[in-house]
C-alpha cells in the first residue's frame, strides 16, 4: 500500500471535480483542497460553509444534479463519499473516480459507537452502503495502512487499489511556540489532553488515570474537551477542565504544556488501535512530548523514544506510570 502522494501524476494537468459533505474548513477537506490545487490544471469545489449538514447534503446534491461532467476529467469525493457515490454513481463513473474513505459507517456505527446489533438489520445495512461505496471507486484514500487493510478485507477492495494520506497539522496556526502569554510557569508540570470525547478516544481511562494523582501538588492536569458530567470527571484540585477553545487558543495552552496526552487509550475498541488521533499530528507539529496509545496506526509514524511513549491501550495505570516516569517521579 503506497502513500497518497504516490498517486499525484493522477490529477497532473487534469481537470478535477471535488466533492465534500463536510464542512469546507475541516483538517481532512482543506489538505485535499490544498493538495489537489498544487497539481490540477483546474479545481471545481462542491461543498457549503452551512453549519447544518442536512443543508450542507442538500446543497451538494443539487449542486451535483446540475453540475456538468464534460469538463471534469477526475471526480474526487471527500468525506463521507458513502452519502453521494451511491446516489450519483452512473454520472460520477463517466470519470475517473478517487473517494476519501476517511469513515466507514458501520465500523463507527456498529463496532466503534454500538449503536446497532452487529449482525441485525442496520448492521447489514450500513456494511452494504461501505461496500457499494468502496467498490464503485477506481482508488480509495484513507488515513492509515492498518485502515486500508482493514477496508480491503472487510469489503473487499483490491489492495493495489487503496492508498494512504496521513493526516497533517494546521502550521498556520500549530506550530513550536515560546513566550505564549497563559501564565506564568509554575514548579508543577502540566500534562494536557484536548478532543472531541468519542469513545474511541478512551477519556474514561485518562480520568482513571487522573484519580492517581489526586493528592499530587507536582502535577497540574488540563483537560479541554465537552465533558459529561456523566462520565463522573474527578474533581481534584490539580485538575483545571475547558469545554472549548478557539483553535489559536488551543495552541497555546498547547504551547504550555509540558506533556500531552495523544491516546488512542480505549482498549476494546478496535477502530482505536487503527486510528491515528489527530491531536497527535498537532503535538508533533509544535514539537511537544506525547504518550501515545500502543496501537498498530501509532507505530506507523511515531517511534518510541524521549518524545513518543507508548502505553498499554485501556490501562489507566499503565498510563499514570507513564506520566509519572516522564516526569521521574517515584
Amino acid at each position: 500500500m503506497d502513500k497518497f502522494e504516490t498517486l499525484g501524476c493522477q490529477f497532473e494537468g487534469k481537470r478535477v471535480l471535488y466533492i465534500t459533505t463536510k464542512n469546507l474548513d475541516y483538517i481532512r477537506v482543506t489538505q485535499e483542497i490544498d493538495y489537489l490545487q498544487q497539481r490540477a490544471a483546474s479545481l471545481t469545489v462542491i461543498g457549503s460553509k452551512s453549519k447544518s449538514y442536512p443543508k450542507r447534503l442538500a446543497y451538494v446534491w443539487l449542486s451535483l444534479i446540475r453540475q456538468s461532467m464534460r469538463d471534469v476529467d477526475v471526480a474526487f469525493v471527500g468525506f463521507s463519499p458513502q452519502l453521494v457515490v451511491p446516489f450519483f454513481k452512473r454520472k460520477l463513473k463517466k470519470r475517473q473516480l478517487f473517494i476519501d474513505f476517511f469513515i466507514s459507517v458501520y465500523d463507527t456505527m456498529i463496532m466503534d459507537r454500538k449503536k446497532f446489533r452487529d449482525g441485525g438489520l442496520v448492521a447489514k445495512l450500513t456494511h452494504k452502503l461501505d461496500e457499494a461505496t468502496i467498490k464503485s471507486a477506481d482508488y480509495v484514500v484513507c488515513d492509515t495502512v492498518a485502515h486500508g487493510t482493514f477496508f480491503s478485507e472487510e469489503f473487499g477492495k483490491e489492495i493495489d487499489k487503496i492508498y494512504v494520506y496521513y493526516l497533517h497539522a494546521n502550521e498556520a496556526i500549530y506550530h513550536p511556540m515560546a513566550d505564549v502569554g497563559i501564565e506564568a510557569k509554575s514548579e508543577k508540570k502540566k500534562v494536557l489532553y484536548f478532543g472531541s470525547i468519542l469513545n474511541l478516544q478512551g477519556v474514561d481511562v485518562i480520568l482513571d488515570a487522573l484519580r492517581e494523582f489526586a493528592d499530587d501538588d507536582r502535577i497540574s492536569f488540563e483537560i479541554i474537551g465537552p465533558i459529561s458530567d456523566k462520565m463522573q470527571k474527578p474533581i481534584q484540585p490539580n485538575v483545571t477542565y475547558i469545554d472549548w477553545l478557539t483553535q489559536e487558543d488551543l495552541a497555546k495552552h498547547i504551547a504550555a504544556a509540558d506533556l500531552c496526552l495523544a491516546g488512542h487509550f480505549s482498549g476494546d475498541i478496535m477502530k482505536a488501535k487503527r486510528t491515528i488521533p489527530g491531536k497527535a499530528y498537532i503535538y508533533e507539529a509544535m514539537e511537544k512530548p506525547m504518550i501515545l496509545g500502543d496501537g498498530m496506526a501509532n507505530h506507523e509514524l511515531f517511534n518510541a523514544d524521549e518524545k513518543h511513549i507508548f502505553v498499554e491501550m485501556g490501562n489507566p495505570k499503565a498510563l499514570a506510570g507513564a506520566i509519572r516516569d516522564y516526569f521521574e517521579y517515584e
